[in-house]
C-alpha cells in the first residue's frame, strides 16, 4: 500500500510537469492570426528554445550524468532516427481532404519528436522522487519527498510551458484550431508521468541509461531546429525586406537567451 501511495505521488507530479506544456499555447489565444514579420520572429523563437534546450539541458545534463561518449552516441541516435522517419513521411499522404497541408509532415515530426522529448524529463522526475539520500522537503503520508524532487519538478513544469510554445508554433502556422493545438501540447506531454513512475521503480538501470537518452532527446531536437524550423522560418521571411533574416536571427536569440535563463536559474 506504501508502494501505491509513493507511485502516486511520482505519478501525479509527472502528471502537472507534462500538463503545464499545454501553457505554452497561451499567447496564440490573444490574437486570431499570425502572418508575415511576426510568424518569423515566432519562427526564430521555437528553434531557439529547442536549441538552448538541447544544447544547455539535455545535452548538459547527459554529460554530468554519464560518459560523453554515451551522450554523443544517443545524439547521433536521435539525428538519425528523426531523419529516417522524416524520409519515411516526405512521400507519404498522412492527411486527406480538409486536413490536406504541406505543413503536416512538419506538424507530425514536431509532435512525435516532441512527445519523445518530453520521456527523459519525466525520467528525471522520477530519478529525483527515488534520491533518497537528498534532504527532505517535507512528507506526503508516510512519504518523504526530498528537496531535490520538489525542485526538479517545479523546474520541468517552468521549461515545458516554452517547449509547449515550441509545439503550437508549427500546428498554428499550419491552420490548426487553439483548442486542438492545446490538445496536442498536453498530449506531448504525456510520457512524463510514465518516465516518470517507471524511473521511480527502476532508478538503479534508469540512472545508467540517462545519458543515452538525454544525448538522444538532444539530437531529435537539434535535427528539428536545423531541418525543419529555421528553414520554415527562412521561407516565411521571403517577402519581407532582406529575407526577413533579421527578424528571425531576433527571435532565434530571444528564444535562445530566455530559455538559457530559465535553465540557469532552475
Amino acid at each position: 500500500m506504501l508502494l501505491f501511495g509513493e507511485l502516486m505521488v511520482v505519478f501525479i507530479a509527472g502528471l502537472v510537469t507534462g500538463l503545464a506544456t499545454g501553457l505554452g499555447v497561451l499567447p496564440f489565444f490573444l490574437t486570431e492570426e499570425i502572418t508575415g514579420r511576426w510568424l518569423v520572429v515566432l519562427w526564430g523563437i521555437a528553434a531557439g528554445v529547442l536549441l538552448s534546450a538541447a544544447s544547455f539541458g539535455l545535452l548538459v545534463e547527459g554529460a554530468a550524468d554519464g560518459e560523453f561518449v554515451h551522450v554523443a552516441a544517443g545524439c547521433l541516435a536521435g539525428v538519425g532516427f528523426v531523419y529516417a522517419v522524416d524520409r519515411l513521411l516526405e512521400d507519404y499522404d498522412l492527411f486527406t481532404g480538409s486536413d490536406a497541408s504541406p505543413d503536416r509532415r512538419t506538424v507530425v515530426l514536431v509532435v512525435g519528436v516532441l512527445t519523445l522529448h518530453s520521456l527523459p524529463e519525466g525520467i528525471a522526475v522520477g530519478v529525483a522522487f527515488a534520491d533518497i539520500d537528498a534532504a527532505t522537503a517535507f512528507v506526503v503520508g508516510e512519504f518523504a519527498v526530498s528537496t531535490l524532487a520538489v525542485s526538479m519538478a517545479i523546474a520541468i513544469s517552468i521549461i515545458n510551458v516554452p517547449e509547449g510554445l515550441a509545439i503550437a508554433i508549427p500546428l498554428v502556422a499550419s491552420g490548426m484550431g487553439r483548442w486542438r493545438v492545446v490538445g496536442w501540447a498536453v498530449f506531448s506531454g504525456l510520457p512524463q508521468p510514465i518516465g516518470a513512475v517507471g524511473a521511480y521503480v527502476l532508478t538503479a538501470s534508469l540512472r545508467e541509461l540517462l545519458p543515452v537518452s538525454f544525448g538522444f532527446a538532444a539530437g531529435a531536437l537539434l535535427y528539428l531546429v536545423v531541418a525543419e524550423f529555421l528553414p520554415a522560418g527562412v521561407t516565411a521571411g521571403k517577402a519581407l525586406p532582406g529575407g526577413g533574416r533579421a527578424e528571425l536571427a531576433i527571435g532565434t536569440g530571444v528564444g535562445f537567451l530566455g530559455m538559457l535563463g530559465l535553465l540557469t536559474l532552475l
